[in-house]
């Protein structure tokens, strides 16, 4: 018969408390946590999503008024980014001035009469004319002019740290470069210049949880949506619209 061994049996009764009494509880503990970082990592996720996001669609919306700006000047879009960039910083735009207002009877009348004294002026050499009396004092005058504006003086100018170059690369993504594609489609039998933007997810949300992106591409592409930000299309018009508008 074996011999009960009283110590052997108290050692493991402790043995057996700490576990109900200690490593059971931080058990539970560990295992509520992992439930609610299971729940809260996918709000995370949106929450930074939604950040990276806003500033991306505020970067893809001045290269959209960047691009109109160059079409104005060239007729099309242009599908290198660092050529756009360099646009702005050292192209020209052609803004009309409107001098006077053809509601003033008086102006409109002096202006007819120094055009009928100057017959043989016509179009742009006429309207250099009047602008040249107007710069030495006359201002009873009505007419417009074209004036060469560099773009760097007429575009975001009321952005306080606008740094063009930003625009050429995608938020969050370690440098990587704005997707652009630009060219001219034939619509309807009429040429029609095309353009687009794009930020994928992949690189726009660099360095967050993989999972949950590969996710999210996955929804999107089931929805028959691009995975990330876009401006404008290639593939059809659509005035130039951002998927998130």
């Amino acid at each position: 018969m074996a011999k009960f061994d009283l110590l052997k049996f108290t050692q493991n009764k402790i043995v057996n408390a700490i576990v109900v009494y200690v490593l059971l509880p931080l058990g539970i503990i560990f295992l509520g946590y992992l439930l609610v970082d299971s729940i809260s990592q996918p709000v995370r996720f949106n929450k930074e999503k939604d950040l990276r996001e806003k500033v991306g669609i505020e970067r893809l919306k001045d290269i959209r008024t960047l691009q109109d700006a160059f079409k104005s000047v060239n007729g099309k879009y242009v599908s290198d980014i660092d050529s756009l960039v360099d646009f702005y910083k050292n192209g020209e735009i052609t803004v009309r001035m409107q001098i006077g207002s053809k509601d003033d009877s008086l102006a409109m009348a002096h202006t007819k009469a120094i055009k009928q004294q100057r017959y043989w002026l016509r179009g742009a050499n006429l309207n250099r004319y009047l602008y040249s009396l107007y710069q030495d004092g006359d201002k009873n005058l009505v007419f417009s002019i074209d004036n060469k504006i560099p773009v760097r003086d007429t575009l975001f100018n009321n952005r306080a740290g606008f740094v063009a170059d930003s625009l050429k690369t995608i938020p969050f993504s370690g440098g990587q470069k704005v997707e652009m594609e630009a060219i001219v489609k034939k619509v309807s039998g009429v040429n029609v210049p095309l353009f687009e933007a794009r930020m994928p997810y992949k690189k726009l949300l660099y360095g967050m949880d993989n999972q949950l992106r590969i996710n999210l591409d996955a929804e999107r592409r089931n929805s028959n949506k691009y995975e990330g930000l876009q401006v404008g299309s290639i593939t059809a018009p659509n005035n130039n619209a951002g998927n998130w508008e």
